[in-house]
């Protein structure tokens, strides 16, 4: 928390990505925030001023050439929003870890992060080492040794580590730079079956609106395959939670693709990589408040089955992700409460059965996934969830 995630995607792409009434009073990040850039190169200057976000190079004028455009999610780093960023986790490609130059390194925050990343199985990553503007040399080069050791033997021993001043733009370049070599654009098939994971969803109608002029729901999130064309037809699963004699059953949504926004403005086609805007014919009530967060939207009969009931083979970490004291995981038991975070969803899960590192388990929410997803698993500690370890989908 406050190690300046949210200045820093501001440095990059100029766009303040905490939005929401509720971060701004708090400066906090609490719902994931998007923003996208372009990554130029000028040809006539030397690496990593030759980096910019702009069509003209900032250092000698010249005209820089476009090399790609990403889209970043600021996930928040409070431990009791976690699983807001678990979510934001599972339509990544890389990840940049922030961490903060004036603060002993790691925070429980820090190593919750880390533990997530691993879970989702990001290999690529950059740590960016912020506010050295707010330490000395002796001081900043003491917290890159403790980064160092943090990461040894992890996921992230071999990133690279980028010291920066996300509020003052000192080595964004530089930061550019290490993006374009350690967090390359993954190759996808586009000829697969599209699928996008639901990362928010939401009504874009202003109170008022005479019936006339309403517009349908909007989804949002990011492509993982396959790609989508303005007039496809669509299925979300699981869908609609309705509740029926005290059991909740999910109706798949069917509806029609009415428009794709991607990249800052409208698109007739909508590939894998980035954030996209769904606009559909469905009712916006369905879509307001994240309501179909969690879900996953494709094509009609291709999208994998919806469980209410979840087997995991199980791997729990030695001590708990996100506490001071560094506290010993103790075995998982059979009647105990977890929450799981299956891609975008998330869900309470109560344990049924214990068998050799497995676990059976009964969800209050069911989701759509498939075998070998893997999945976050939080128990409830001293008043919050925290990452006790993952599985695997059975």
């Amino acid at each position: 928390m406050d190690h300046g995630k949210t200045t820093l995607v501001e440095a990059i792409t100029g766009v303040w990505a905490a939005r929401h009434s509720e971060e701004l009073r708090r400066g906090v990040t609490i719902k994931l925030g998007y923003a996208d850039a372009a990554i130029y190169k000028c040809p006539n200057c030397e690496e990593p001023e030759c980096y910019c976000t702009s069509p003209k190079c900032p250092v000698c004028g010249s005209e820089a050439e476009f090399q790609r455009a990403v889209s970043f999610v600021d996930a928040p780093g409070h431990e009791i929003l976690m699983t807001t960023m678990l979510s934001g986790a599972a339509v990544m490609d890389g990840a940049i870890l922030v961490i903060a130059a004036d603060e002993p390194c790691p925070q429980p925050q820090t190593r919750e992060h880390l533990a997530a990343i691993t879970i989702i199985g990001l290999e690529k990553l950059i740590i960016v080492q912020n506010k050295i503007d707010l330490v000395t040399r002796e001081d900043a080069i003491k917290n890159y040794n403790e980064i160092r050791r943090f990461v040894s033997g992890t996921i992230a021993e071999e990133a690279p580590i980028i010291p920066v001043s996300a509020q003052h733009r000192v080595n964004i370049d530089l930061l550019l730079e290490a993006m374009e070599k350690y967090l390359p654009t993954p190759k996808r098939d586009p000829t697969k079956p599209p699928r996008m994971y639901i990362v928010r969803s939401f009504d874009v109608n202003r109170p008022g609106t005479p019936i006339e002029e309403l517009e349908g729901g909007v989804i949002g999130g990011s492509i993982i395959q396959g790609k989508f064309r303005v007039g496809d037809e669509i299925e979300i699963k699981p869908g609609l939670p309705v509740r029926e004699r005290n059991r909740l059953r999910m109706y798949p949504l069917h509806t029609e693709i009415k428009s794709l926004h991607a990249g800052g403005g409208p698109v007739e086609e909508a590939l894998p990589g980035g954030l996209v805007g769904v606009g559909t014919f469905l009712d916006p009530a369905l879509t307001k408040s994240d309501g179909l967060v969690g879900s996953i939207a494709g094509k009609p009969g291709t999208l994998p089955p919806v469980f209410s009931d979840l087997t995991l083979e199980v791997s729990l970490f030695e001590t708990v992700v996100g506490t001071e004291d560094l506290r010993k995981v103790e075995g998982i038991t059979k009647g105990e409460n977890l929450l799981l975070n299956v891609g975008t969803a998330r869900t309470m899960a109560t344990v049924t059965a214990i068998s050799r590192g497995a676990i059976e388990t009964k969800l209050s929410i069911p989701v759509c996934c498939e075998e070998g997803s893997r999945v976050a698993i939080s128990r409830r500690i001293g008043g919050r969830w925290r990452l006790i370890g993952y599985g695997i989908v059975e």
